[in-house]
């Protein structure tokens, strides 16, 4: 921990109170938390991207630099702030877009114990604040010849618009034809690294000098756009995502018998002995794993791809569903430009300080609060939205 000289207690004496934290020039707001002041914003003069957090802490009259997780969210024209249950910060910011609004700063979740406990340092992490629901997503193992990726092929085809892929990220140069976003992300060893520490993954590996990984941010972004991320990871990546705060539904994939895969193997004829014996030898450890381990919920045997094909479906609750051609609903929150903030119980209205006649949308809505899931090192979802027009709505609405 460090002290933050660039900031004093002056700084925070310009501006004025909106009943949630003292807000002042360079984009500043302070909020109270037990004998800790959070400090949220920027300097006039900084030329950060991203809002900043500093501590006061009140019993040692000393300020903190905290170890910060999570993606920070970008800056914008201002925002306000909202404690909610001593625990975490809401932070609504103006002029953003409508999927990038509202996010909350935890500081003293049973997440952030956790790190501050593991660390020996002061913890603070970001989470983005999303509408609606997220279904699991889902983790699917298996060793190489088993089908897997066959049995994933088939979902995607019948429910295209159902479920997506996260991009993993790796440290190797791209291959020609590769695009970065796409076949992956391409990074930086220090940057990853310095990711992976931040608790930004959910499982990484070392192949032959470079690393190779799943993040958090990619698997709720297939979350973001609506559909369920599937993750075809090896056992031991299986097992670093059982072990992080992701909820997923976990399945093993089995073949019928030792000789069974090696027939598969040899069928492809893409490798060569050597290499058959070596996934074979493989196997044998991903399928002891796999059954005895205790990480995955579910062991589907594909000793008949159809079979097998239903009963992944019928874990999945897509038994007798017809498939989907409607792309999924963007979830963002359209929030009035400039808006005054005030909360009562498990609801937060937000009312337009300019009302537009005839436009309620742009007027005045009301974030139901009660059902928040999740959090940091992903997303806090469970927001639900009410717009109202006029301010007796916004009475009714908020009670």
């Amino acid at each position: 921990m460090g002290e933050a000289p660039a900031l004093c207690v002056e700084d925070l004496q310009e501006g004025f109170s909106n009943g949630f934290g003292l807000r002042s020039k360079g984009f500043k707001t302070s909020t109270d938390v037990g004998d800790k002041t959070f400090v949220i914003g920027c300097n006039n003069n900084d030329s950060a991207s991203s809002l900043e957090v500093h501590i006061y802490d009140k019993s040692r009259g000393k300020w903190v630099i905290p170890t910060v997780l999570g993606t920070k969210p970008k800056l914008y024209e201002g925002y306000s702030t909202v404690l909610l249950n001593g625990d975490r910060i809401m932070i609504i910011i103006k002029g953003s877009t409508p999927d990038d609004c509202i996010w909350f700063l935890e500081v003293d979740t049973e997440y952030v114990k956790q790190q501050k406990e593991a660390s020996g340092t002061e913890v603070v992490a970001w989470s983005k604040g999303m509408r609606g629901d997220a279904e699991k997503p889902v983790v699917i193992s298996g060793p190489s010849g088993v089908g897997k990726g066959t049995l994933i092929n088939m979902l995607v085809k019948e429910f295209p618009y159902m479920f997506g892929f996260s991009v993993s990220h790796t440290t190797r140069a791209p291959r020609s034809m590769e695009k970065n976003g796409v076949h992956y992300h391409f990074t930086e060893r220090s940057i990853m690294e310095k990711d992976i520490k931040d608790g930004k993954f959910l499982e990484f590996a070392s192949v032959h000098g470079n690393l190779y990984g799943t993040s958090i941010e990619a698997v709720e972004a297939v979350a973001d756009s609506g559909k369920r991320c599937i993750l075809d990871i090896d056992v031991q990546g299986a097992k670093s995502v059982r072990a992080s705060s992701l909820d997923a539904l976990f399945i093993f994939i089995s073949p019928p018998s030792m000789r069974e895969l090696e027939e598969r193997l040899r069928l492809r004829g893409t490798e060569t002995e050597e290499q058959v014996q070596k996934r074979l030898r493989n196997a044998e450890a991903e399928i002891e794993q796999g059954k005895t381990s205790g990480i995955f919920d579910h062991i589907l045997c594909n000793d008949n791809l159809e079979k097998c094909y239903e009963n992944l479906k019928k874990l999945l609750g897509l038994e007798g569903s017809a498939p989907t051609n409607t792309k999924p609903s963007p979830k963002g929150i359209d929030l009035p430009p400039n808006h005054l903030v005030s909360k009562i119980d498990n609801k937060i209205l937000i009312k337009n300080e300019t009302p537009e006649p005839g436009n309620a949308s742009k007027n005045s809505v009301v974030l139901d609060i009660s059902s928040l899931k999740g959090g940091a090192p992903g997303r806090t979802r469970g927001l639900k939205i009410n717009v109202i027009d006029s301010f007796s709505e916004s009475l009714n609405g908020i009670h």
